[in-house]
């Protein structure tokens, strides 16, 4: 940056341009050549947030529970004694509840969808009813909850108004609290659940298919299962709050939850077993 001298003028020498601003009552529309717009960037980065915090949704739902279940009817059918039925078992229930965990994240997702178009069309069809006067009404209502005046928001209700298409997605943003779903987020969401639920209930399973012994299976997954549990619980507390203290939290409520299921597991599969002999 110059600063000015004893030999340089304080003035510049040529005074800037002063370019006309373009107001909200321009007759004239703004140009349209600048791209991506910003709502249309904050739209992409909203959807894209919202799809990552689906995703991860998804993800701590299906790794928990397949954490859990799987060892917990592991823990119960090593009371047994049978390698094999340990086995048989636990692959049963696995791959039973990584489709079910699966096709019923994919059949909710697919719901909330469906549940989002309906909602939609029925937004369209009113917007192609004459009544201006009732949209604008609308609009107002939904401004007013945020304290804009109805002179600061006439502008932009007008141009909403002006704009079908705007005046829609506002409402279905604002009014109705309703993100539009990818189209293929129901895929997605089948997938990434089924998926964890298949890989969280696989890890306690490993000791099984490499010792003979059942006690020391049952050993060995009870102590990998307890560090993952921790992990796991500390890892989605922490990602989700920023939060060390809430993290430990975390992990201590899912390690509680686990070693619950698979005592309770144990102790009635072994009382049966007792009952039955």
């Amino acid at each position: 940056m110059a600063y000015p001298s004893e030999s340089s003028p304080l003035l510049p020498s040529e005074l800037p341009v002063e370019r006309p601003f373009p107001t909200a009552f321009d007759s004239k529309p703004l140009s349209r050549d600048a791209s991506p717009s910003p709502s249309t960037a904050s739209s992409s980065s909203s959807s894209a947030a919202a799809g990552l915090s689906d995703t991860l949704r998804d993800i701590i739902i299906g790794f928990s529970d397949g954490l859990t279940v799987p060892f917990a009817l592991t823990a119960g059918l090593s009371s047994l004694g049978s390698t094999k039925l340990v086995i048989m078992g636990g692959l049963a229930e696995l791959f039973s509840g990584m489709i079910s965990m699966g096709l019923g994240a994919y059949l909710a997702a697919a719901t909330e969808r469906d549940h989002y178009r309906s909602q939609r069309a029925g937004v369209l069809a009113a917007c192609a009813s004459p009544a201006r006067a009732e949209q604008r009404d609308e609009l107002y209502a939904v401004l007013d909850k945020y304290r804009v005046s109805r002179a600061a928001a006439a502008p932009l209700v007008e141009e909403l108004c002006a704009h079908p298409d705007q005046w829609v997605r506002f409402k279905m943003d604002f009014a109705m609290r309703m993100d539009e779903p990818p189209g293929h987020r129901a895929c997605v969401s089948g997938a990434t659940m089924g998926l964890s639920y298949f890989v969280g209930g696989l890890i306690p399973m490993v000791p099984y298919f490499v010792m003979a012994r059942v006690r020391d299976a049952l050993l060995v997954s009870v102590a990998v299962t307890v560090v993952i549990l921790l992990a796991f619980g500390y890892a989605k507390n922490y990602v989700a709050v920023r939060n060390h203290r809430a993290g430990v939290w975390g992990a201590l409520q899912t390690l509680v939850i686990g070693v619950l299921a698979a005592g309770t597991s144990y102790v009635i599969v072994k009382a049966l077993d007792r009952g039955s002999s």
